[in-house]
């Protein structure tokens, strides 16, 4: 008999187990390791969607005592008695670098009847899906991140559960070409003849014949029709352009050659230079290396607003050897791009953090712009991190995993000092560009003096001079909508999501109130929900409101905002970015997302409003969120021929960070922050498990989280005493609900090694067996 040992589909994470099902005699040619099937699950043996992990030939009498399958396989049907057995196999898997098959194999057995297994329904795939590195990518995943196995396998390939069609299309090639012919007949067979095969469409548009004549060709055995795959583009490829040579600087060339260098290594390496620095240059130099060998690139920023400029500087210089990878593309283009990867059509994988699983077989580097950003961490399950995925398959790959920004994160930064990351500086701007001038203007005192608009007199001035001189200008405002809060005058009632505890935000765009957490939305009005005055006061800006009012200021400017609600739309960020660069608008207002990675030669004046929001928030990187942000945007002035200046307003003018990032001095702010950070001991001193808890009954999710404190204080003072652990909590999140669930968490600072994750581990099966806590959900996240 032959057995499937299967990861099924939706599972929770205490029943995430490798199970095994009988491969039925018929099914057996297709049935291979990385296979997706069908499975009945379950006591009322609904089908779900499973993965093949391994297969395993079991001979002789099924009645045999020695004839056994590992105890936690074996599906759930009564047959497993030990718990202490499952709780073992769990532990071993969790732990252990191995993979999940390996670790299930090391676990007592019992014996196998023919009522323990099912068969597998269906096999979905004639070849296998995932290889054997993808099914142990996901075992990592599983490991770090306390994900199930199938979660991590979907994140990994995408359309996983559901595979969009292989786009098709009618395909012609010549087969006998010596036949007496019509006229028509014989200018399709001229076509033909220049070329090897060509679409019925193509045929019919150029010689002006009907498909029918094609099909009466065939019939006479002259051509023969058949379909061909063809790949769905996301993007318009451009022919390859004859572009000159890089000639770096020479802190440019030392790096590169110290990075060429360490290709093949499997290390890391740290690029830190201040913006505009030609980091990208740098980049090139060692991709065209990478290129020489036949060995595949991975290319990864941040969010989607930088892949434009990055796309069109890529397929210019490799046309045809650039995948892109990011979630505004359809299931289709994703599915087809990842193919031409694994088919190895694509030599460059280029996009947001999905571009890590790249299908790559010999990988040669992997490259992080801007990889410090919060961005490249997953939010959902699993939730992982792009860069500790870049460093097992860089590891595991033999490729250079290559870190870059001008403001880096304090983990990979420390570590880069410590001497475990290599690590090169650039520390002028290139060319003859040089680093913005800038300006920090009080607004208490603008407040004082009478100017209460969001912009301040200093910046006013600075947008109508460049206005005048025909140069261009970015605006920071990381504040989306018009209003950001409406309450009523008469009994101070704020309008409140009814799903979530946060403030509706008004927008006029559509004229309607907006939850930015739960979608949310309810018209525009001025009577109060809770005492019915027509009294309703809306107060506070975003970039809507900001936008009217420098259009009121500057008629004559053209005006673009950048934000989630005008950029929604599939290449919105595209055409927008295109229409900018080609001078079609004078001053661009945005969030966060015109902050980084944009690179404008006419761009000569950047402006920060609120620029010290971030800086009272209750995270403990809310100094570097904030000195990170100021100094990206400060760097998108000046970056060509022409100099630049930044203007940051802010209430706290004397402020070390906002002065520091004016002054784009990453260091003396490094040497500043490290100390506080070892004082109180946060990252990159320790790991930070946040452990979230969900749920629609607001009393139970805080008894929920009491019984976890206990479970810690439990195991903490048994099974692994000792283990070095710091508790805050547990207490409501900042925002205690979010679409109709509450939510409390609790803070672990530990050190993210074997034992942590085993400990873990063993909290997360024991709190979801309490049926006390049914109906509220754990989900732990590490950092």
């Amino acid at each position: 008999m032959t057995v499937a040992l299967v990861a099924v589909q939706n599972l929770a994470y205490h029943f995430d187990k490798a199970y095994s099902y009988r491969i039925p005699e018929e099914e057996l040619p297709q049935a291979k390791v990385g296979c997706r099937v069908m499975v009945p699950f379950g006591k009322g043996n609904s089908l779900r969607q499973a993965v093949i992990l391994e297969i395993t030939e079991l001979k002789g009498d099924l009645d045999s005592a020695d004839k056994t399958i590992p105890k936690n396989v074996v599906e759930v049907t009564g047959a497993v008695k030990s718990t202490d057995a499952v709780k073992s196999t769990d532990t071993v898997k969790s732990t252990d670098t191995v993979k999940l098959i390996d670790a299930v194999k090391s676990i007592d057995t019992v014996k196998l009847t023919d009522t323990n297994l099912k068969d597998i329904a269906q096999i979905l795939d004639d070849e296998p899906l995932f290889d054997e590195d993808m099914l142990e990518l996901a075992s990592y995943m599983k490991k770090h991140t306390f994900c199930t196995i199938f979660d991590a396998l979907k994140t990994i390939v995408p359309g996983t559960t559901k595979r969009p069609a292989d786009a098709m299309v009618k395909m012609v090639r010549l087969v006998d070409g010596t036949k007496k012919l019509t006229e028509k007949q014989q200018a399709v067979v001229n076509i033909l003849k220049e070329k090897s095969e060509c679409s019925v469409k193509e045929l019919c548009y150029f010689t002006g014949v009907t498909e029918s004549v094609i099909k009466t060709l065939e019939k006479n055995g002259v051509v023969e029709l058949f379909e061909k795959e063809v790949y769905r583009r996301p993007y318009e490829t451009k022919k390859i352009k004859e572009v000159p040579d890089i000639l770096l600087t020479e802190s440019q060339e030392n790096a590169y050659k110290s990075l060429v260098s360490e290709l093949g290594t499997g290390g890391v390496s740290l690029l830190f230079g201040v913006t505009g620095s030609g980091k990208t240059q740098v980049y090139l130099k060692v991709i065209d290396k990478v290129l020489e060998r036949g060995q595949g690139i991975i290319m990864m920023v941040p969010e989607i607003s930088l892949t434009p400029q990055l796309l069109d500087l890529f397929h210019e210089r490799y046309g045809n050897k650039v995948a892109v990878f990011h979630s505004a593309l359809s299931d289709g283009e994703r599915c087809d791009e990842w193919k031409r990867v694994k088919n190895g059509d694509a030599q460059i994988a280029l996009g947001t953090r999905s571009a890590v699983f790249a299908p790559f077989k010999n990988l040669g580097l992997i490259i992080m712009d801007e990889e410090q950003e919060h961005t490249y961490k997953s939010e959902q399950s699993p939730r992982y991190h792009a860069r500790n995925i870049a460093r097992y398959r860089a590891k595991k790959q033999k490729a250079l995993l290559l870190l870059s920004s001008a403001t880096p994160s304090f983990e990979s930064f420390a570590l880069a000092r410590a001497g475990k990351y290599s690590l090169y500086v650039l520390k002028d701007r290139f060319g003859d560009a040089t680093l913005p001038d800038v300006q920090i203007v009080d607004m208490c005192r603008e407040r004082i003096m009478g100017n209460m608009r969001e912009i301040s007199t200093v910046l006013l001035a600075e947008l109508l001079k460049n206005l005048d001189e025909g140069y261009q200008s970015i605006i920071l405002f990381n504040r989306r909508g018009y209003n950001t809060f409406a309450s009523c005058n008469s009994c101070g009632e704020v309008i409140m999501c009814p799903n979530c505890s946060i403030s509706l935000t008004y927008h006029r765009a559509n004229n309607r109130l907006l939850c930015h957490y739960c979608g949310y939305s309810v018209p525009f009005t001025i009577t109060c929900p809770e005492c019915g005055a027509d009294d309703i006061h809306y107060a506070g800006a975003g970039t809507q409101r900001f936008e009217e009012e420098l259009e009121e200021l500057l008629p004559n400017a053209r005006i673009l905002r950048m934000d989630a609600d005008t950029t929604m739309q599939k290449f919105s960020y595209d055409e927008k970015l295109t229409a900018f660069k080609n001078g079609e608008y004078d001053i661009m207002v945005g969030t966060q997302m015109v902050a980084k990675g944009l690179d404008f030669e006419n761009v000569t004046l950047v402006g920060v409003l609120s620029a010290d929001k971030q800086l009272f928030s209750d995270d403990y990187m809310s100094m570097e969120t904030t000195f990170n942000l100021l100094t990206q945007v400060i760097g998108r002035a000046g970056r060509g021929k022409y100099p630049g200046k930044a203007i940051i307003q802010t209430i706290q003018p004397t402020n070390d960070i906002i002065n520091l990032a004016a002054e784009q001095n990453f260091e003396a702010f490094f040497d500043i922050e490290i100390q506080m950070r070892k004082a109180l001991i946060y990252p990159p001193f320790c790991n930070i498990c946040t452990i979230s808890f969900q749920g629609e009954k607001e009393n139970k999710v805080h008894l929920s989280s009491l019984n976890f404190m206990k479970l810690i204080e439990k195991y903490a003072g048994t099974e692994f005493k000792g283990i070095k652990i710091i508790v805050l909590g547990p207490m409501p999140e900042r925002i205690s609900k979010v679409a109709n669930k509450y939510r409390h968490r609790l803070l672990i600072k530990c050190k993210n090694d074997r034992q942590f994750r085993e400990f873990l581990h063993t909290l997360l099966i024991e709190f979801s067996a309490d049926k006390e806590n049914n109906g509220v959900v754990a989900i732990p996240d590490i950092i």
